[in-house]
């Protein structure tokens, strides 16, 4: 790809000038304006080969050691600028165009020697969530009168995944008075648990882990065991991602400095005026805490479409969830209600349920009374929108929760959300109605 700069339509200008003022009558006997012509038109030509050598042998290796960060962490990348020629580079010019944002890989090197290489390192701190391609790069070079600019574009497959930023929850307080346990569920599950339902043959894509050696011994082929799921009471995390309830920051960006990145060390990071932030780092914590005292978790949301994630258990959920949310939206329209009816049915008694949402209608205490009635444990983290600017206030639906007990968080704008969760507002002092 190739750019002309200004000075080459300057220097062409001057080239026309000068061949037709050797051609003018009275002029043409004045051999200065010839010879000015025989140094412009060395002048481009020696620019154009100078500018198309430059581009010759460039080659940039972009490369990271991780490809999942969190929110507020230091993201690293490796820059090598090849060249694989003899002629060196006079000026090369990185452009980093990838969908990072504040990506910090843009540099200008001068002078790289013929078969030499240049390496740096560009850091990146993380605000913004989700899944960003590392790439395009380009590289750009030409002469020093910047005549010609030839630039190379440079793709990679490398993309980056930014999980949602969590608090390390120590202690979640639970609803008083009831057993984690439940009752057998009878239900079959891909997961290894300690009850086993049973025996049936191999099939393609079965792990090895679950094969019964002295049944497959005994039939002369290959068995594996059934298992069903644990007892255990679930928890289920439902994620109000309706677009109308959300209250959201005009300016996403933080105050921090780009030439502090420097700094290796993870840096403090305050979650942006946003109640999607808000919901989606407080779904993500609670579910890392959960999950670390080996329950089974569960996700449901409707953000850019109907999402639900079975409730499971171990690191590898832990993962689906995060991964979900760094990707999660609030662009939906069904209401926290609908979404909690349409899992109703699947919804095993006994089962802990957190309503994470910013909406303050009274339709959310109809539908957390109905859940107390099928045996289901409701949580409410309920976000103040007017500490987030919002006009309507959540006073009367935060009020009718604490009647009936209800275990119920609210968080304001700058709250400290670990603080929070550790230490339920309307938690101590009330007699449940759970039974």
């Amino acid at each position: 790809m190739i750019k002309l700069g200004k000075s080459f339509w300057w220097i062409l200008i001057l080239l026309g000038v000068s061949l037709l003022l050797s051609r003018l009558p009275g002029l043409s006997e004045n051999l200065i304006y010839s010879r000015l012509f025989i140094v412009f038109l060395i002048l481009l030509l020696a620019n154009t080969i100078w500018s198309a050598l430059s581009i010759i042998g460039v080659d940039l290796i972009r490369t990271t050691r991780t490809t999942r960060k969190q929110v507020g962490e230091i993201f690293t990348e490796n820059f090598e600028v090849i060249n694989s020629s003899i002629i060196p580079k006079v000026w090369l010019k990185v452009t980093d165009q990838s969908e990072l944002p504040g990506g910090s890989g843009s540099r200008v090197l001068t002078w790289i020697g013929g078969r030499q290489s240049r390496t740096y390192i560009a850091y990146s701190f993380l605000e913004k969530r989700g899944w960003f391609e590392l790439s395009p790069t380009m590289v750009e070079t030409g002469d020093l009168f910047g005549s010609y600019i030839f630039r190379k574009q440079f793709d990679s497959a490398i993309h980056l995944l930014v999980i949602p930023y969590t608090v390390d929850i120590r202690e979640f307080p639970a609803p008083y008075g009831v057993l984690p346990g439940g009752r057998a569920l009878r239900q079959k599950t891909l997961e290894v648990t300690p009850y086993a339902a049973g025996v049936r043959e191999f099939v393609h894509g079965d792990p090895l882990k679950r094969i019964h050696w002295p049944t497959s011994a005994r039939k002369q082929k290959l068995i594996v065991k059934e298992f069903e799921k644990d007892p255990l009471a679930e928890v289920w995390i439902f994620l109000d991602a309706r677009a109308s309830v959300h209250v959201h920051s005009e300016d996403f960006s933080s105050s921090h400095k780009k030439e502090m990145l420097w700094v290796k060390q993870k840096q403090a990071f305050r979650l942006p005026a946003d109640t999607e932030e808000y919901a989606i780092c407080i779904a993500a914590s609670i579910a890392r805490y959960y999950i670390r005292e080996k329950r089974e978790v569960g996700l449901v949301s409707a953000g850019q479409g109907y999402s639900i994630l079975p409730a499971e258990r171990g690191e590898r959920q832990l993962g689906k969830i995060l991964e979900t949310l760094a990707v999660l939206r609030a662009q939906g329209e069904m209401p926290m209600w609908g979404l909690i009816s349409s899992q109703l049915a699947h919804l095993a008694r006994g089962s802990t349920i957190i309503l994470i949402t910013p909406s303050s209608e009274e339709k959310i205490m109809t539908v957390v009374m109905e859940l107390i009635q099928r045996g289901l444990i409701p949580v409410v983290i309920l976000i103040d929108q007017t500490s987030f600017g919002h006009k309507l206030s959540s006073f009367d639906l935060e009020s009718a929760l604490v009647s009936h007990g209800i275990l119920t968080f609210i968080i304001k704008e700058g709250d400290d959300i670990k603080q929070v969760l550790e230490s339920p507002q309307f938690a101590f002092n009330r007699k449940f109605i759970y039974s």
